[in-house]
């Protein structure tokens, strides 16, 4: 029995040139900034990077899709593009053309040195030399008109800045702000933490830390204060009660600030909490946040904290009626019954639309924030 194997070894197939198009976003961003990676003629491996396109909520890479060589970028550097417009064509196969670097020419011989100058004569006396003329003092008075400056660097806006600028300022402009504060005792929490932690790695491979109590405490406090989890719709001048909770946790990243989302809260426990906080994070720091983990959020928390912040007061995430902002722990007197004590104690913010909320809801939210980091056992008892 003969087997007949059939090879493709036409040029025709090998050097077969493609076109690449841009990835489709999600329904909320509809263009992005092209940055370049590769120029015509580089050589690409398959899924290595080509170029990278940068949208109002996250940056998305474009690879290769076959190793090659690239033939033409269709869209220049910093040009916008849309969901589908082609990018750049792609020879498969082609091997980039390396120029053969021209042999280094021969070098001259050195000509001869020119022969010295005959010495000249010394001279029998040297003429006198005059005293220095006396410089004129600096008028250190003036109007500072000469006055010399550091040079400045101007830095073009990207697209991620330019949409939180432009976010930020819309929430200034559209809501009725307000702030509420109250501080909360971390004593508990922490000895939890310390007690349980060895633990809590050994048996789910993650870090127990704070967010979570701030995010499980959260999303009770929305159950408890619907209000602060509803929003305006402005265009119905209708308010929108959401009976989930999505919870908004802003991360630092040196592009800008992302806001991944925690989906469904009310139903997760701390560890589901901690994976999710610990899987969104990883995937932040790597550049790797899809559009869609950014997408709605019912709440947002900031942890300003992680910088040393001690009190400060967050600006809303539109279309969001709130924000929880958490800041350092610091250890401070305080009031135990009667007793000035030593306890380690975080200041907490909710800025909130009153448009929507009123104060006697923010501040019963953010005791109920208080209430769960405080004694975790709240939880339990449903109180």
């Amino acid at each position: 029995v003969f087997h007949i194997r059939y090879f493709k070894t036409s040029a025709v197939h090998r050097d077969e040139v493609v076109t690449v198009k841009t990835p489709a976003f999600a329904e909320s961003v509809t263009e992005g900034d092209v940055r370049w990676e590769k120029a015509v003629g580089d050589s690409v491996k398959e899924d290595e990077v080509v170029c990278e396109i940068e949208t109002d909520k996250t940056s998305v890479q474009v690879p290769a899709p076959a190793a090659g060589v690239i033939e033409e970028l269709l869209v220049p550097d910093g040009g916008k593009v849309e969901g589908g417009t082609p990018l750049f064509k792609l020879r498969k196969g082609a091997a980039a053309a390396a120029e053969a670097a021209p042999p280094p020419a021969a070098e001259a011989p050195a000509a001869a040195p020119p022969p010295p100058p005959p010495p000249a004569s010394a001279p029998t006396a040297m003429p006198p030399v005059p005293p220095p003329a006396a410089q004129p003092k600096p008028d250190i008075t003036g109007d500072g008109s000469q006055m010399v400056c550091s040079p400045s660097v101007q830095v073009k806006m990207n697209r991620m800045r330019l949409r939180i600028a432009q976010r930020l300022k819309e929430a200034q402009n559209t809501c009725a702000m307000l702030t509420t504060f109250n501080e909360v005792d971390m004593s508990n929490i922490q000895e939890m933490r310390t007690v349980y932690k060895d633990a809590f790695l050994k048996k789910h491979s993650i870090k127990l830390g704070f967010m979570s109590a701030f995010v499980k405490a959260a999303a009770y406090a929305l159950t408890d204060q619907p209000a602060v989890n509803a929003v305006i719709d402005d265009t119905t001048k209708e308010i929108v009660y959401r009976e989930y909770v999505d919870i908004s946790v802003a991360v630092a990243t040196p592009k800008g600030l992302v806001v991944p989302v925690i989906r469904n809260v009310e139903t997760m426990n701390f560890t589901d909490i901690e994976k999710a906080i610990n899987a969104l994070g990883e995937k932040a720091r790597k550049n790797e946040l899809a559009v869609e983990d950014m997408d709605g959020g019912t709440f947002t928390i900031s942890n300003g904290g992680v910088f040393g912040s001690m009190f400060g007061t967050p600006i809303i995430n539109p279309p969001q009626s709130a924000i929880l902002g958490m800041h350092g722990i610091f250890e401070r007197p305080v009031a135990i019954n009667g007793k000035v004590e030593i306890r380690p104690m975080m200041y907490v913010a909710l800025t909130y639309d009153h448009r929507l909320v009123d104060g006697r809801e923010a501040v019963t939210f953010l005791r109920k924030i208080k209430a769960v980091v405080e004694d975790p056992r709240v939880l339990l008892l449903d109180m």
